[in-house]
């Protein structure tokens, strides 16, 4: 890994004869003789015309170039790639997803790294962008600051808001045959009226709290609407920021420490976060070498309670948090109450509690959107870890309490996402069922599907209580009702959720933390014993290299955890 402190950075490298190849380059991009002498700061752009959620990054990143170079450095814009969910998600390309976030960190690397920046802003919209850039920068561990593209407005039709979850759920509604063809095609036309990131608390907006409480997003980037003055101010601000950082010598690894894991798992309970959380902070540890585990995540839910009532769960979209001051005074809430700690170093320079100093800890009296602590949506979190002879590895649930904190069914099983859509669309699926979606681990997909699609036809179906859902795969941030994921090990590599047959009585005990069959220990083993592993979908490419590196998903499914 590089080191900041233990290499000559750019400004120093382009000095002197031998160099002026280099300058000549520079020049040709719009470098003045001046330039050379100040630091060259990187904007990492992940704007793109695949997703309204980076659609717009573009204007951001050279905002972000403007404060740099108002504050004394040199801003050069660079692009890695973007990947979007929503239109992935249910196809065979939602595979690339999670392997993107690989592919982004990698790049930003590659190109920080080869071209010798002294510090960067990087700029993420869509879920695998932020924890992309955050291992890129821990990485690297040169001064760095991450800006949160910012949420997307929601979109309305005949005064009823809507957003990405409503057009999945609308499919269900369909074939359930409450809605007709004209109301599905209304929805999709109105729920997405221009760019930012998905409304709800989904991965985007939960991941962007969280990096806001790591400390490597200025105070309330991440409560900010993607189209507005502030977040414009804010990518200009985080120019400035990052040369305030480069003076003072502060790089990521001084604010990545463990206190600062804790304040980032405790914010994203808070507010009912998406269990992605779970899988990218642990990825972001691994590149920043904090010990991190699926464990600390239960310890930490003990003591902190669910406040936000947002969706997908709850009332509220993430730009209703915005209006009535975003995450600063939740974040002062929880520093007062003794639970996130204010010793952290941020991308400012001053601690988490220097932050918040004058931040005031009170909403604006009639808000339904954050709960007091005496009244909270969930007393503990909803995140909850199980573990047991069906995840020994561990598990992933996603517990709100309102789909009850137990439940008892049949296993329904299918080798793959599609099959179990059908299933769900086609009626087939009952009250009492455990749909077993299996083979979309890590490996096995190979890249982890999200599980949007069945999550939410079973919601549109009304059978949101009725069955629950468990996957070696992972879910959106979109999906509610009893489901379980991330369950390791996974069905590709003998897992006990790969020995799973039609009839397997499964129990799901969130108060227990546990996720059980039915079946004896003599049992399990003779079914693991005829078992086969299964042929390798991909051979070549990304995909297969992403199945040959990636560990569990209980590790953060990441792919340079071999040395």
């Amino acid at each position: 890994m590089s080191d900041s402190k233990s290499r000559p950075f750019s400004s120093k490298v382009v000095d002197g004869p031998d160099r002026a190849a280099s300058r000549a380059m520079l020049h040709a991009v719009g470098f003045k003789r001046e330039d050379f002498d100040k630091p060259k700061v990187g904007v990492a752009s992940t704007w793109s015309e695949v997703t309204p959620c980076n659609f717009h990054i573009d204007g951001l990143a050279r905002e972000s170039s403007k404060g740099i170079n108002a504050a004394g450095g040199k801003g050069v814009i660079f692009n890695t790639i973007t990947i979007s969910d929503g239109i992935s998600m249910g196809t065979e390309g939602m595979k690339y997803s999670l392997v993107s976030r690989e592919v982004i960190a990698d790049s930003i690397e590659t190109v920080v790294g080869c071209e010798g920046m002294d510090g960067y802003v990087a700029i993420g919209g869509c879920d695998k962008n932020m924890p992309g850039c955050l291992m890129a920068m821990a990485r690297m561990n040169r001064p760095s600051v991450f800006v949160y593209g910012g949420t997307i407005l929601p979109g309305c039709h005949n005064d009823e808001e809507l957003d990405i979850v409503s057009v999945f759920e609308a499919v269900g509604k369909h074939a359930n045959g409450q809605i007709d063809d004209a109301r599905l095609q209304e929805i999709e036309e109105h729920a997405i009226p221009g760019p930012g990131s998905c409304g709800g608390m989904y991965t985007a907006n939960t991941m962007a709290s969280a990096i806001e409480a790591l400390g490597m997003s200025l105070p309330n980037s991440s409560a900010q609407a993607a189209i507005s003055d502030e977040k414009r101010m804010d990518c200009f601000d985080a120019g400035v920021a990052v040369m305030n950082m480069i003076e003072k010598g502060i790089t990521p690894r001084d604010i990545l420490t463990r206190k600062a894991f804790e304040n980032a798992i405790t914010l994203v309970i808070a507010l009912g976060g998406s269990t992605n959380a779970v899988l990218h902070l642990l990825a972001i540890a691994h590149s920043a070498d904090i010990e991190l585990s699926i464990d600390d995540f239960t310890e930490i839910g003990k003591r902190v309670p669910v406040l936000a009532d947002v969706k997908p769960s709850g009332r509220f979209f993430m730009n209703d948090l915005v209006k009535i001051g975003g995450t600063l005074p939740l974040m002062r809430m929880l520093l007062d109450a003794g639970l996130i700690h204010g010793d952290c170093m941020t991308v400012t320079g001053r601690t988490v509690a220097q932050n918040l100093e004058n931040v005031s800890p009170n909403y604006p009296e009639g808000q339904e959107i954050i709960r007091p602590f005496d009244n909270p949506i969930k007393k503990d979190s909803h995140l909850v870890v199980l573990y047991g002879n069906l995840a020994p590895g561990g598990a992933v649930a996603k517990i709100s309490g309102k789909e009850g904190l137990r439940f008892e069914g049949v296993a329904r099983v299918f080798e793959s996402e599609e099959a179990a859509m059908h299933a769900i669309l086609d009626g087939e699926i009952v009250k009492g069922d455990v749909i077993v979606i299996r083979q979309e681990g890590p490996k096995g997909g190979p890249g982890m599907r999200e599980m949007l699609g069945p999550t939410s036809a079973v919601m549109g179906r009304g059978l949101g209580k009725d069955v629950a859902l468990i996957t070696d795969g992972r879910f959106s941030g979109g999906s509610h009702g009893f489901v379980v994921g991330h369950v390791t090990p996974e069905a590709c590599v003998g897992g006990p959720i790969g020995l799973l047959k039609d009839g397997d009585k499964i129990i799901i005990d969130a108060e227990k933390r546990e996720m059980t069959v039915d079946l004896s220990d003599d049992e399990l083993a003779a079914r693991k014993a005829s078992w086969v592993a299964p042929e390798p979908r991909y051979t070549r490419g990304v995909l297969a290299k992403f199945a040959k590196l990636t560990c569990s998903a209980s590790e953060g499914a990441v792919t340079d955890k071999y040395l």
